[in-house]
């Protein structure tokens, strides 16, 4: 073989093998860019997600907020369901929490029957001392921070039935003002209120007011938004 033949023999390997390396070296380039590419892209996905997290409201780290205990507090004895059902709209309309008076032995229908005479609340009303009903309850908690109590109770005999005498004897109303109010198909608050007062011997008792039976909610709204506490 001629020298030339040689050398253009070996050139063109030379040639070829340059191409080769020029593909090689290319080709590593180009899945180093593109690698680099992919790492940038997840970097700011992941710095996108972070900075949604730290300004997305709902995905922020909330502290609980303590819930704002009422200042306004509505107990109530209810035996037939009428005095409950106007202390839950007078909650309502003053934003005040609820709090029932329940009889450890509660009253069946027997025991309300007035007209006879052997009926546990005609013992009761004829014997005093038979008056003093346990209740399951007859204190409040966090019961300092009510600076206005709503009482109600029926009309026993002119009086409140007595199951809320238990809950005035137990607690102290020093710097309350106190709102009786009742429920009743013919009697009036008549004197209930006053005497609710004396036995408390403390706090500001107001005249009360007296419901029928089926009572409607605007009556008992403007009765609250009348009075002096609520304006």
């Amino acid at each position: 073989m001629k020298i030339s033949t040689l050398k253009k023999v070996i050139s063109c390997v030379m040639a070829v093998s340059t191409l080769f390396a020029l593909a090689a070296c290319s080709s590593n380039e180009t899945s180093s860019q593109t690698q680099t590419s992919s790492q940038r892209q997840e970097t700011s996905v992941a710095e996108s997600s972070t900075s949604a997290e730290l300004t997305d409201p709902q995905a922020e780290a909330t502290t609980p907020i303590d819930d704002v205990s009422s200042s306004t507090l509505v107990v109530y004895y209810s035996a037939t369901g009428n005095t409950e059902s106007v202390a839950n709209t007078i909650a309502v309309a003053t934003g005040g929490d609820l709090f029932e008076l329940e009889p450890t032995e509660p009253y069946s229908d027997e025991d309300l029957d007035w007209t006879n005479e052997s009926s546990r609340v005609s013992v009761e009303h004829d014997n005093p001392d038979a008056r003093t009903v346990e209740l399951t309850a007859e204190t409040v908690d966090n019961w300092d921070n009510y600076d206005t109590v709503y009482i109600g109770y029926p009309i026993w005999w002119g009086i409140a039935a007595w199951p809320v005498d238990t809950f005035v004897n137990a607690n102290d109303f020093t710097g309350k003002t106190i709102i009786p109010f009742c429920t009743s198909s013919s009697l009036g608050l008549g004197e209930s209120g006053k005497l609710l007062a004396e036995k408390a011997g403390t706090g500001e008792w107001l005249e009360g007011q007296r419901f029928r039976s089926g009572a409607s909610e605007s009556d008992i709204i403007n009765w609250v938004n009348s009075l002096e506490p609520n304006q």
